[in-house]
């Protein structure tokens, strides 16, 4: 007889307290000697002796089969993981039986077990299995627990003999592709998923789940035993799996719930409870995020070369030999070597089939045989092989093939070949970028700078970035682009400048593989500058000639300028999806076209007449008439014209036409030509707190600004433009927006009442666990009256209002202003001097410096 409502409530208590008490032993137990195999299957037990305690009390023996299924039915099961149940019945179940069953369910939330159940008959099961490759998994790694044992017996029957293990390896494998997709098909994330990530202990559970479909074995001993891997590679795979598990553990206990993720909230404690200790080069938490990086690429590899003899195993009739030189073949479209010991016998080999591959575009990939090859012999790779100057030439060969240059540098780091070659690159792979603007480790950053290099050689991309895929299809050496891009940021974490130290390594490598001195130099350089073009773009004033002359300077000739635009643009967008937008594109175009007059001749007399000859074009196009707009062009002044384009000129005067004396503000509002954001146009009778109104008014609506280049007329009116953009997905009618910041912001400049007050919001959860230290720079400009200050922090909610806050209380005339947001940290340059005009003084420097660190 099933047990009443009130025997219900009582069960479950007792078996709660059981539950909890167990969990409470096996937690302990494992934090004082960590051992996680024993306790994922102590886990399991504990779960199995609830589940049929429970089982007894409702008395279904006869009609029905308790099943654990899924990882649960393995019987592992980490701290907080699902318990996936399937309960079995021989037919329709009666009302009665389903009565029990809903409330044998309850009772099992009850006891606090995350149950995740099913109830299916025996038919049901092999129909959802047929249909659903999920379903199929799951039932392929059923368990007894209790019940009707000879319906258990009549579905393990049922579920085998349904089996299509042709349909189902397909089926997994893409399933997997799909997986990897969600994750840009790279475990190198800053904060990876442990069981999802590529690399993760799932790409490990498919092997197993298709070994079992074939009745290969269910754990790696068996597959030892049927000789799809060797010992030594199963206990490679077994370390790599407890480091993957034991990590997860772990981090199910920090967050106490199932977390797969490696958050930032979670990196530090958990390094300090691996005993791993921050050391001048490397925090804790980058040292446990390079083993977990280190072991997704041992499984990842493992993945790889199981899947293929698997597939072998699967399709056996299916052997096709296609020679493609005397040491190379293709087998089954996939790359191997002709003799066995080939790797072995001549080390260069190693590198050849890298090129072969590349070569043959119509391959698949490396074989097993082969890949089992390159992870035994890349130790090969050694100061000896890298001095061989057939190695050499091979590596420049692949540097310098017409395709397949990013496909195949990333599987030579895939399969730690890169590394050996280059052992700078080694040290970086990886590595963590302590910060939120990088979303990759180094290694992985840099190859996606590569790719997009590349990208810009493709003609299907060229629609993407026109400018960049002209120039670089004019670009005599690509190969020295490539060279740029390895070496830009492959001094990471050395302690000092990065850029310095890696220019040494680039013009090392450089003379060692005999580049000539000249093509040596320039790949050095672009190491050394290439983070100067992208600082110049997005923190000065680019409307000042002298700051384009500078740089113009410093750059030298338009052939490193192209060469330097090219890699800044790839650079940015390879930190991370989220960095670029096409504001940031405009800025370096501006730079790049500014800087090619002048190193093709030209002056900033030249400029400014330029300038007003592109607006005055512009503005005809409109039927605007010179005679109009001249009184207003007279009263903004030679300096206006300097700092602003030729399209913002036309903007802002088209607007202000018949409005060059208002007494109230003009506030317009557009879609930024550039492509992302809004442009603001605020014209006013001067007064000392426009901009703090303006940065309240926006921080409150939820947009930053990017840009804000705030100009003064002859005739004392504020003219002051701005860029602000959306940092939300929100679906936003642009139409309604516009209007509501061209009333309201024209509200808010009317007012009489005091500016509001900076926005108290919630820092974000990844700026709490990744602080950084404010930093303040002040200095004057090299030529002229304005101070340059320069401030690099957390990002926070009303951060930029609170500047101006600042600024305002100390009487201060903002005159440009660059922010700059880098995931979670802003870079803000401001332009500023007194209410005059003039330079500030000492007195005011040192106040004004006091009350910015105070709020920072």
């Amino acid at each position: 007889m099933q047990p009443s409502t009130r025997a219900d409530t009582s069960l479950a208590r007792q078996w709660r307290q059981e539950l909890q008490s167990g969990q409470k032993s096996l937690k302990q137990a494992f934090l004082n000697k960590p051992n996680v195999s024993q306790l994922l299957q102590a886990q399991a037990s504990l779960t199995d002796r609830v589940l049929r305690g429970l089982w007894q009390a409702f008395e279904l023996d006869s009609e029905a089969s308790l099943v654990a299924v899924g990882g649960y039915g393995r019987g592992e099961l980490f701290p907080y993981s699902d318990v996936d149940i399937l309960i079995l019945l021989s037919h329709e179940a009666s009302a009665l039986t389903n009565r029990k069953i809903e409330e044998l369910v309850g009772v099992l939330w009850d006891t606090g077990l995350a149950i995740g159940h099913s109830v299916r008959t025996l038919n049901e099961c092999v129909v959802e299995a047929r249909e659903d490759v999920t379903v199929q998994t799951n039932l392929l790694e059923a368990r007894y627990l209790c019940g009707h044992a000879g319906l258990y017996a009549d579905f393990l029957h049922a579920v085998t003999s349904a089996m299509d293990v042709a349909k189902f390896f397909e089926a997994k494998v893409a399933e997997q592709h799909q997986r990897h997709a969600r994750f840009n098909d790279t475990a190198y994330n800053l904060e990876p998923n442990i069981k999802e990530s590529p690399g993760g202990l799932r790409d490990l559970q498919n092997i197993i789940w298709i070994a079992r479909a074939l009745n290969l074995g269910s754990n790696w001993r068996e597959l030892v035993k049927n000789r799809i891997l060797s010992k030594h590679a199963a206990q490679q795979v077994r370390r790599h799996e407890r480091n993957l598990q034991m990590l997860r553990t772990r981090l199910h206990y920090l967050a106490n719930r199932r977390e797969d993720r490696l958050l930032f909230d979670f990196q530090n404690e958990l390094a300090s409870q691996l005993g791993l200790v921050t050391t001048k080069r490397r925090r804790a938490s980058e040292q446990l995020m390079h083993s977990f990086y280190q072991s997704a690429k041992f499984v990842g590899l493992i993945n790889e070369i199981l899947l293929q003899v698997l597939h072998e195993r699967i399709y056996p009739e299916q052997h096709t030999v296609v020679s493609l030189n005397h040491r190379f073949e293709a087998v089954n479209g996939f790359l191997e070597t002709k003799s066995p010991t080939l790797l072995y016998d001549d080390p260069s080999a190693i590198l050849e089939s890298f090129l072969v591959l590349q070569q043959h575009p119509e391959l698949k990939g490396m074989g097993a045989d082969l890949l089992r090859a390159l992870h035994r012999t890349k130790h090969e790779i050694t100061p000896q092989f890298r001095k061989d100057e057939k190695n050499k030439a091979l590596f420049m060969q692949i540097l310098q093939q017409p395709q397949g240059i990013t496909h195949t540098l990333k599987l030579m780091n895939r399969y730690g070949v890169l590394g050996r070659y280059i052992p700078a690159f080694g040290r970086v792979s990886g590595q963590m970028q302590h910060d939120l603007f990088h979303v990759y480790t180094v290694d992985e950053h840099i190859l996606n700078v590569l790719a997009n290099l590349r990208r810009f050689a493709l003609a299907e991309f060229s629609h993407e970035f026109p400018l960049c895929s002209r120039l670089f299809q004019e670009f005599p050496k690509p190969h020295l682009l490539y060279l740029g891009a390895l070496f830009h940021d492959i001094a990471k974490g050395r302690g000092g400048d990065h850029s310095t130290l890696g220019a040494v390594d680039a013009r090392r490598f450089c003379k060692q593989h005999n580049l000539p001195t000249e093509d040596g130099e320039l790949v050095a350089w672009l190491v050394e500058a290439h983070l100067v073009m992208s600082n110049t773009a997005q923190k000065s004033d680019l409307s000042d000639p002298a700051v384009v002359e500078k740089f113009a300077h410093y750059v030298g000739s338009e052939y490193r300028l192209v060469a330097l635009y090219l890699l800044t643009v790839a650079d940015i967008r390879g930190t991370s999806p989220r960095i670029w937008n096409a504001w940031k594109g405009t800025l370096l175009e501006s730079l790049f076209r500014a800087t090619q007059r002048i190193l093709r001749g030209s002056n900033p007399d030249d400029e400014l007449k330029a300038r007003q000859q592109q607006a005055k074009e512009i503005l005809s196009y409109y039927g605007v008439v010179e005679q109009t707009y001249q009184p207003l062009w007279q009263q903004l002044g030679p300096a206006y014209f300097l700092r602003h384009e030729a399209q913002l000129i036309a903007w802002n005067t088209r607007l202000l036409l018949t409005h060059i004396n208002t007494l109230v503000p003009i506030v317009r509002a557009r879609l930024s030509p550039a492509g992302d954001g809004i442009q603001t146009m605020i014209y006013m009778p001067d007064q000392a707190d426009i901009f703090v109104r303006i940065c309240s008014f926006f921080g409150r609506l939820g947009y930053n600004i990017v840009e804000a280049k705030v100009h003064t007329t002859q005739h004392g009116y504020a003219l002051d433009n701005f860029l602000i953009l959306d940092q939300s997905d929100n679906k936003i009618n642009y139409r309604d927006l516009l209007s509501f910041i061209e009333y309201e912001l024209t509200q808010k400049l009317l007012s009489k009442a005091p500016p509001d007050a900076p926005v108290q919001g919630r820092i974000s959860r990844q700026v709490k666990h990744m602080p950084i230290k404010p930093e303040l720079t002040i200095q004057q400009e090299d030529n002229g009256p304005n101070t340059i200050l320069d401030i690099a922090t957390n990002d926070r909610p009303g951060l930029l209002s609170r500047i101006a806050h600042v600024l305002q209380q100390h009487h201060i005339r903002l005159h440009t202003a660059k922010i700059n947001t880098l995931g979670n940290r802003v870079e803000d340059t401001f332009l500023i001097a007194d209410q005059s005009g003039q330079r500030l003084t000492a007195e005011v420097l040192a106040a004004l410096e006091r009350s910015l660190r105070t709020q920072l």
